[in-house]
């Protein structure tokens, strides 16, 4: 296998064209890409042998956090063996020769609408259509032949169902950057000698300060965390406060997603994973897998 990927199948989830299969073919550069209709199928995709790897989004620097990929980080039991970031640029896409004016209506992934809604309005295109994939948006309007409706989708989709680009880069904030996670059976042989970051998960007990105590494990070591997000633990969905009062009060439980600036090779990082199992009711390391430090 080399180390570019050559013999590398890699599942996406999407049509052909979407930013996810973009993400993957810069992952992996050479390999042959798999799209899948779900996360949830590209997940199994690998559990199964099917493919080798997934490369999956996790967070975006305008719509925030892709909450169902954390949820099925724990369902299946794959790692994290390295992220990628892609600089995602929206295009207004139509049948050819369909103008701008012509337009009605436009569809796409509901977050690729919103990241265009302003750019949208001010082309006089007031009505959205939400639909699962931006390349599936621009399939769509290709094999109907719409001389009304355009998508919103990327370049690559464009060129793949032959429909012409009406305006380029129309999302409203043009720093817009997709980081997606590389996902394999087994976890790679974190290293020390260059930047490497740790995906974790944990759960608490209850009471004043345990979060802020889970924390300090990391601060006390100097491990730079830089991203801190919380789920409903789905198991164990409530926790029974303290019966200060006669009626239980029931709160939600939740999960801790935590990245870490450092590598499980580091000792510092060992030590403080260790100080957090003594006290929380569940730790998992998600993966340990060099930093894109290229350009998004």
């Amino acid at each position: 296998m080399g180390t570019n990927g050559e013999t590398l199948k890699v599942a996406y989830q999407g049509f052909p064209g979407a930013y996810s299969e973009a993400a993957a073919k810069k992952a992996y550069p050479n390999c042959q890409t798999v799209p899948c209709e779900h996360f949830d199928t590209a997940f199994q995709a690998v559990e199964n042998w099917i493919v080798d790897r997934a490369v999956l989004p996790l967070e975006n620097s305008l719509g925030g956090s892709i909450h169902r990929n954390y949820d099925l980080l724990l369902r299946h039991k794959l790692h994290i063996v390295g992220e990628v970031r892609l600089a995602v640029r929206h295009c207004l896409l139509a049948n050819r020769g369909v103008k701008i004016e012509n337009l009605i209506s436009v569809m796409s992934h509901p977050q690729a609408l919103a990241q265009c809604e302003h750019t949208l309005t001010e082309l006089g295109i007031e009505h959205r259509q939400a639909v699962d994939d931006t390349a599936g948006a621009a399939k769509f309007v290709a094999e109907e032949l719409l001389q009304d409706t355009g998508a919103v989708a990327s370049s690559l989709a464009a060129e793949l169902y032959g429909l012409d680009i009406l305006a380029e880069n129309i999302q409203d904030e043009k720093v817009n950057v997709t980081r997606f996670m590389m996902l394999a059976r087994e976890p790679i042989i974190p290293l020390v000698d260059k930047p490497f970051k740790t995906s974790i998960v944990f759960s608490l007990e209850e009471g004043p300060g345990q979060l802020f105590k889970a924390l300090a494990v990391f601060a006390l070591r100097e491990i730079n965390l830089t991203k801190i997000e919380s789920r409903p633990h789905k198991k164990r969905p409530f926790r029974v406060a303290d019966d200060t009062f006669s009626t239980p009060i029931k709160y939600f439980d939740y999960l801790f997603y935590v990245d870490l600036d450092a590598s499980m090779a580091d000792p510092r990082t060992q030590n403080a994973i260790r100080n957090l199992e003594e006290f929380a009711t569940f730790v998992s390391i998600l993966g340990s897998y060099p930093t894109d430090l290229s350009e998004a």
